[in-house]
């Protein structure tokens, strides 16, 4: 008798590690509508109406809903959670991370797709620093790749959401560390401290707390993890490439 057994896709193994890690730092899961209006994907979150993201070459517009898209960003469940708890008399702290599918109107190969996972993460609170972001990103890292030294490093950037913003590389080094990424930097995601304006649309007073915001693509991160080089595979439903897992 074969000792056949079901694998779990790489985006669904490498999104549970990443909650455990983040619930372990004392992260709560969060989800939002794949579906979303126009005001919780980009006005909410300081992006402008002449802003490229919000062109018809960059995202998918309901043809038969105006004023909706299909969500560029987890993002949008940053402000419909700060709403949330206000509306329920919650206030800060807040710490959630935000795993799901974004969609971008882009031609497909083999480092791009229309459709890809994204995890978003947010913390919100008083003296929330650029410091407390570095120091939850590196465990992060460190736990993700571990057996192996991580180090990280910030660029200045720019996203209308959050400012200060920064670019996050990481570089592997140690005997434990994957070869392809062995004493590299990589560029891995965005972040920032949360923009004073969109704590203030989603009904938080930026006077008295601060939040950090990051994004990162998990498909470009499981194709980092384990050496995959082409994203498409992921989206095949091809079990041949599951069961390697």
């Amino acid at each position: 008798m074969s000792d056949a057994r079901g694998h779990l896709h790489p985006i669904s193994s490498l999104i549970r590690e990443a909650n455990a890690i983040f619930y372990r730092m004392g992260f709560s899961y969060a989800e939002g509508p794949l579906l979303e209006d126009e005001w919780h994907n980009f006005d909410a979150l300081n992006v402008p109406k002449d802003h490229p993201a919000r062109d018809m070459q960059d995202t998918f517009f309901i043809k038969d809903e105006p004023g909706f898209v299909l969500r560029t960003h987890t993002s949008n469940v940053q402000i419909r959670y700060m709403e949330s708890q206000i509306k329920k008399g919650i206030k800060p702290p807040y710490r959630i991370i935000v795993p799901g599918k974004v969609f971008r109107n882009e031609a497909t190969d083999m480092t791009h797709e229309a459709e890809f996972f994204q995890m978003e993460g947010l913390a919100v609170g008083e003296d929330v620093s650029l410091a407390n972001l570095k120091g939850t990103l590196a465990r992060f890292f460190q736990e993700l790749f571990r057996g192996a030294d991580v180090e990280i490093r910030f660029r200045p950037s720019f996203f209308p959401f959050t400012e200060p913003s920064v670019e996050v590389d990481m570089r592997i080094t140690g005997a434990n560390a994957p070869e392809k990424l062995r004493d590299r930097w990589i560029e891995m995601m965005g972040a920032g401290m949360v923009h004073p304006q969109v704590l203030k649309n989603a009904g938080v007073d930026p006077d008295t707390y601060q939040g950090f915001a990051f994004g990162i693509g998990l498909d470009r991160l499981a194709m980092l993890r384990w050496g995959i080089d082409d994203i498409r595979l992921m989206h095949s439903a091809d079990l041949r490439f599951v069961n390697q897992f």
